[in-house]
């Protein structure tokens, strides 16, 4: 007959084993990696791609090894459109995107893209720290997790001849991102030459002379030399190029709470240092590019300047009409005036 001692001195030695078991198991769950998918257009040695391997790495190094980022970089993985469908799909958790993304995601960030809309880097930053907040909602209702800005510098026009006025960008055939059936008929209709295409392809489209004028930053012109192939730059301003990084909200919720809260921090001091490195970057990129060969010009007499105020006043009447929620538009614009009444009321010197 078993007594409770033999009982005990049989159970004993398992409880013992199951103890040690758990001992292993329960540490290596704790530090189970997530493997986080991030996508991006952004070439691997340029200025942002460096940035953003040095805050995926800073990723890797608060959590313990528990956040590792598998970056595809330069357009490996398709153009932002691309991008976006296979985070939808589950292919890819991140992704570091330009507005044309974004605006993929949710139009309200089309209200970055207005040609003319922004005067300066301070105006524009006013106006993205105002919005943020309601952007970062309506991305998470549409199943996706902000974690920060990346600018891209300001967007001027390279083309493959000067061009100084309205007239001239309408005689060449002009990029813009394949996509929108309602945006390239509304460039046809204002009597521009518009070729749709993915931004991967422009390159090509370049060599082959099937594009001649391209919107582009300084510093992506020169990291991805287009400018070898356009020569000649508008130095307007037409709009800065805003970026952001963001994860699904599937992707984000397989990181413990903790660990999200040191992504957001670390992923915010990423954005301080793409404010301020970009814009000097732009100015020492159009530097450099000039001693290759690059030829800069700006418009000067008033009614050159007028030219290309009206169109890019009747590109954002239609543009806010069709291509965004009226809210969003109604938000940067007072935004906007807001900032220039400030600056109009302090004392000069």
């Amino acid at each position: 007959m078993c007594t409770l001692r033999s009982i005990s001195l049989r159970v004993l030695p398992v409880l013992a084993m199951v103890g040690l078991l758990l001992a292993a198991v329960v540490p290596a769950l704790a530090q189970r990696t997530t493997t986080v998918k991030l996508a991006t257009l952004v070439p691997e040695r340029s200025v942002w791609g460096v940035l953003l391997r040095e805050l995926t790495e800073e990723w890797k190094t608060i959590t313990d090894g528990r956040v590792v980022a598998r970056i595809y970089p330069g357009g490996v993985a398709g153009d932002d459109p691309d991008i976006v469908r296979k985070m939808r799909i589950g292919q890819l958790q991140a992704a570091t995107i330009t507005v044309t993304g974004l605006a993929e995601i949710d139009e309200a960030f089309n209200v970055f893209s207005i040609p003319l809309f922004y005067e300066s880097y301070d105006e524009y930053f006013y106006v993205l720290d105002s919005l943020e907040p309601v952007l970062r909602e309506r991305l998470e209702a549409k199943g996706f997790t902000f974690l920060h800005w990346g600018h891209g510098g300001w967007v001027q026009l390279f083309a493959t001849e000067p061009v100084n006025t309205i007239g001239d960008l309408k005689r060449l055939k002009l990029f813009v991102w394949a996509g929108s059936d309602r945006l390239v008929s509304w460039w046809k209709d204002n009597g521009f030459r518009p070729v749709p295409l993915a931004l991967t392809d422009a390159l090509p489209a370049m060599q082959t002379g099937m594009i001649e004028a391209v919107p582009s930053t300084p510093l992506a012109a020169l990291a991805l030399q287009w400018y070898r192939q356009t020569p000649y730059m508008l130095d307007m301003g037409i709009a800065p190029l805003v970026g952001a990084t963001v994860i699904t909200n599937r992707g984000w919720s397989k990181i413990s709470k903790e660990d999200q809260e040191k992504i957001l921090v670390a992923s915010s001091r990423a954005a301080k240092s793409f404010e301020v490195e970009i814009p000097a970057q732009d100015a020492a990129a159009i530097a450099e590019m000039q001693k290759r060969g690059l030829t800069v010009n700006a418009p000067t007499d008033p009614a050159t300047q007028r030219g290309w105020t009206d169109a890019a006043e009747s590109f954002a009447a239609h543009f806010s009409e069709a291509f965004m929620p009226p809210e969003i538009y109604a938000m940067a614009r007072k935004a906007r005036d807001e900032f220039r009444a400030r600056n109009a009321a302090k004392p000069e010197g």
